[in-house]
């Protein structure tokens, strides 16, 4: 890290005051724009260089375009534009703490939030939950959260970013809806993690389990001793998702098509076997070239994960459509934060919250290794 982004991450930490990222200035990069030709920066007190460190005079606002393997910015030619401010930049309207990095990435435009990890969660909590909720719930949402970008920025160490702003790791939108019980929640869990074998955990977590919570070997193929998957009536007194789909089997077929399965004709699919969180296992799919097997993991990753929104599910043929009816809501794998929050709500803290679903991990404080 050059001297300019260290002295830049210590004004922005003392610039917080009494937060929790004060004690200590460590910090993740979470890229927040991953493509586009064109966007917009602006902001109050904004220090500007190139990605050499060299000062950049551009008046705000400006507006950043790709040029190649370069950008522009308010015309001018540069490798990349690195800005900081006290309080706060905005990208595209949006607001971030930090430092903004933008550069010319393989598919666009490419922007680096680089933050204080504590500050990051607090923007973070109302992208994931509603800081509204019970607060130990929140809290176990802040636990989590800085488990998992944690064990990230350990796993890619050396890239450009260490975290993805969407649903692929984490959503983050920025600094504009945090307030004060998501602050008060990360504050009051200021650096703690999950750890087993002395070691940060990868805190998977999802909306609704539907009852169960998955194993991690049935989604991923790795099997993790904190990640077995437990009984969870909890989130089905929370939010008792359940939902219907109607797929009309030319769209189905596309779908598995464009995923690489060799199906032509679809007529029909059967749920074969189920496995022990009572997630579809396998399915059936026939078609004019006869019966191919499809995990219901890969069946819900061709036809969408924002379409069909868990494994948890029953299918039937209707004339020329799949219907679908399912429960839950994610992968299943982790915490469940609908059954925290019910959790919360029947009076248990956050660390009981956390056991109940990782089990055997320890809440360990100081980021870990």
């Amino acid at each position: 890290m050059s001297f300019f982004r260290i002295f830049i991450i210590l004004v922005v930490c003392l610039a917080a005051g009494g937060s929790s990222a004060a004690w200590r200035p460590e910090t993740i990069r979470v890229a927040v724009v991953k493509g586009g030709d064109t966007l917009q920066l602006d902001g109050t007190g904004v220090l500007l260089t190139d990605t050499r460190g060299e000062p950049l005079r551009i008046e705000m606002p400006i507006e950043v375009k790709r040029a190649g393997s370069r950008i522009t910015a308010n015309g001018v030619t540069i490798s990349g534009l690195v800005a900081s401010a006290p309080i706060r930049i905005d990208v595209n309207g949006k607001g971030y703490r930090g430092i903004v990095e933008v550069t010319s990435g393989d598919r666009g435009l490419l922007v680096v939030n680089e933050l204080p990890i504590e500050d990051y969660l607090i923007g973070l909590i109302n992208c994931e939950i509603s800081s509204a909720w019970p607060l130990e719930a929140v809290k176990a949402q802040a636990v989590i959260a800085r488990s998992y970008a944690i064990y990230q920025k350990n796993a890619r160490r050396g890239a450009p970013y260490q975290l993805e702003s969407s649903v692929m790791d984490q959503v983050y939108e920025g600094c504009d809806i945090e307030d004060s019980r998501a602050a008060r929640a990360v504050q009051e869990t200021a650096g703690e993690v999950l750890t087993y074998d002395d070691k940060v955990i990868q805190a998977f977590y999802h909306s609704n389990c539907g009852g169960h919570t998955e194993n991690s070997r049935n989604v991923w193929g790795m099997s993790l001793p904190y990640l077995r998957g437990v009984p969870c009536r909890y989130c089905l007194d929370a939010n008792p998702m359940r939902w219907d789909l109607k797929l009309p089997l030319k769209k189905v077929e596309v779908a598995l098509r464009a995923a690489g399965y060799q199906v032509g004709g679809l007529k029909d699919i059967r749920v074969q076997s189920r496995n022990e969180s009572g997630r579809v296992q396998e399915l059936a799919v026939y078609g004019s070239r006869g019966r191919i097997a499809v995990s219901g993991v890969a069946f819900r990753k061709a036809i969408g994960y924002g379409v069909l929104k868990s494994t948890n599910f029953e299918i039937r043929m209707a004339g020329d459509e799949a219907l679908i009816s399912g429960t839950g809501s994610g992968h299943g794998v982790g915490l469940c934060q609908w059954g925290a929050k019910q959790r919360a709500a029947d009076g248990f803290d956050y660390q009981e919250i956390l056991s109940y679903y990782y089990p055997g991990v320890k809440l360990a404080k100081g980021y870990g290794q």
